[in-house]
């Protein structure tokens, strides 16, 4: 029998190799997002965001007390309703925690919402869930399907009696009260600067012909004799 000459033999196994790495299943990029979503980003520059929680069950904001408490009973504008989210990963996993006070919201193995100074764990961690009416809900990482809530009087709900499609569970974002004025005063006071400036453009640098120059010094004249 015939020995393969190795020239031969060489293309067979380049061609071999070639066969098998296209007949290989493209990448599942939506598998990749949602394993790395799952783990802390280190490496990437952290988010952070500040904002109050309206409850759409008691129509006030989440706050975050000095004893530790957390509810759904603060006015618009008060000291501890005022959040600093920053992000987890690249996804939309948040860690919460109040301004004032500087606890995060956790939630503990019954379901129910804590402040802890040490937000490390994922039972501080949630996921923002951007839902079809536009509010928001938020589930918490280490208790799958457990979701931050409170009741209509602005107490907090236990985890495990949560579900997506209840109002207990829906947020609205809102910023600071203050902090909307100061946005607002700063954009008055711009469009005021650029209306300034182009009447000044208007009144100051309006070319003239040599007709109307000449008309305006008759009229100067005019004025100076009467």
């Amino acid at each position: 029998m015939r020995s393969i000459p190795s020239r031969l033999f060489l293309h067979l196994v380049a061609l071999c190799y070639y066969a098998q790495v296209t007949n290989q299943s493209p990448p599942n990029f939506t598998q990749h997002v949602s394993e790395q979503s799952k783990v802390t980003d280190r490496v990437s520059r952290r988010l952070i965001r500040t904002y109050q929680l309206y409850s759409r069950t008691s129509g006030k904001h989440v706050q975050v007390l000095p004893n530790q408490k957390i509810n759904a009973m603060a006015e618009d504008g008060d000291v501890h309703a005022k959040l600093i989210v920053e992000t987890d990963t690249f996804g939309s996993r948040v860690r919460i925690k109040g301004a004032e006070t500087g606890f995060y919201i956790c939630m503990n193995k019954r379901g129910k919402l804590i402040g802890k100074k040490n937000g490390q764990g994922r039972d501080c961690i949630f996921t923002e869930i951007v839902l079809e009416n536009n509010y928001t809900a938020l589930r918490n990482a280490r208790y799958e399907g457990w979701y931050m809530a409170f009741t209509r009087r602005g107490r907090p709900r236990k985890g495990s009696r949560t579900r997506q499609h209840q109002r207990e569970v829906h947020f609205m974002k809102r910023l600071p009260k203050g902090q909307q004025i100061t946005t607002q005063a700063t954009t008055d006071l711009l469009t005021s600067s650029n209306t300034l400036s182009v009447k000044g453009l208007n009144v100051l640098d309006t070319p003239y012909s040599a007709e109307e120059q000449q008309e305006n010094r008759k009229d100067r004249e005019r004025k100076r004799r009467n």
